[in-house]
């Protein structure tokens, strides 16, 4: 594998499709890829498990005041919506939309690092609920998926239709990362109009190879961890929509891989969980992203081996892959001055095209 510093000297000064009106020469620009801050763990954090579990759950994040909304969907649904900033904030505030991870929320370790970062910067920052996720069931039978880039698509063009004078930059994290990329590459230069940025971190973009790593040694654990709240969710809304799926399959699932057979898959129109993983996965998509978009992944994230991570070669030239040897899934916790290396890397790699 091709190491970070080189990976982001690649990417350097190349052509960024469909970008060139909004961002001068059309480049990723030398402040957003070079020089890359190091992510130094400190030794009290050894191996990808540590860096992912004592970042989430035992390290003090900061208390970030939200104030929530919740928007009607198209389709007669609802998503709840978390503000990180007044609602008298600046119209042309640039804005930060979260998409989180696998039953992530707004008081997730990340979410409030990075919103806690908006509100020092003056920024709006705004995390989405994916639908189920706001701590109420959604009204429909549908839930959510790593592949929802339709979601994505309704979102960030009613953010753009909200604050249409302010910069626009959207973050994905894991699952919602996936999701995110998909939808930068499904649109291509169209999206350049809604976002002017875009940042994924430590996404699956293989969602097969990621949910294969989810099944062996100490990853069962996280599995364990997913599972208890996924089946009940999913045994409610077959209460409530009786023929939806087989309660007896979902109450048998061990493994992501199972429940996204007994679950997801068919819920949300696939033929199967190959068929899902397949359609889903953002790493063919990354071919066509035409806004600058950071892909940030620990190359020992215990979620995603190594080995699926896009290289140069599989991505567009505005796609800026940064691969840090350490890190673990969505920790990266590091050496001061900012201990959240990926808080650091994200504004500085969205800044640069504010």
């Amino acid at each position: 594998m091709e190491d970070g510093d080189a990976l982001r000297r690649a990417g350097a000064r190349r052509p960024c499709g469909g970008s060139r009106g909004a961002f001068g020469d059309g480049a990723l620009r030398d402040d957003a890829i070079s020089p890359a801050p190091a992510c130094h763990t400190p030794w009290w954090l050894p191996g990808g498990h540590t860096q992912t579990i004592i970042p989430a759950r035992w390290i003090a994040t900061p208390e970030v005041p939200y104030r929530r909304e919740r928007w009607d969907t198209p389709d007669g649904d609802f998503l709840d919506i978390d503000h990180a900033c007044d609602a008298d904030a600046s119209p042309d505030a640039p804005v930060l939309v979260l998409f989180h991870g696998l039953e992530g929320d707004s008081s997730s370790h990340y979410a409030r690092v990075l919103m806690d970062g908006c509100r020092r910067r003056g920024w709006r920052g705004i995390v989405v609920h994916f639908r189920g996720c706001g701590g109420e069931d959604n009204r429909h039978a549908r839930a959510y998926h790593s592949g929802d880039s339709a979601e994505i698509a309704w979102v960030l063009d009613r953010v753009a239709g909200t604050w249409p004078a302010a910069p626009r930059f959207a973050v994905g994290i894991s699952l919602g990362g996936n999701a995110l990329a998909k939808w930068c590459g499904e649109q291509g230069a169209a999206a350049a109009p809604t976002v002017r940025a875009c940042a994924a971190i430590s996404a699956p973009f293989d969602l097969a190879a990621g949910g294969a790593a989810l099944e062996h040694g100490f990853n069962r654990v996280y599995t364990h961890m997913f599972l208890r709240t996924l089946i009940p969710k999913a045994l409610r809304k077959v209460r409530r929509f009786p023929g939806l799926a087989d309660a007896q399959r979902i109450r048998r699932c061990r493994t992501i891989r199972e429940f996204d057979d007994a679950f997801t898959a068919p819920v949300h129109g696939f033929r199967g969980v190959e068929d899902y993983w397949h359609r889903s996965s953002a790493k063919p998509w990354l071919r066509h992203v035409a806004v600058p978009f950071l892909a940030l992944n620990a190359a020992n994230d215990p979620f995603v081996p190594a080995v699926s991570l896009p290289r140069s070669m599989d991505v567009a030239p505005c796609v800026a892959i940064d691969q840090p040897e350490q890190g673990g899934h969505v920790g990266f916790y590091a050496v001061a001055p900012d201990p959240w290396h990926f808080r650091t890397r994200t504004f500085a790699f969205l800044q640069a095209y504010r």
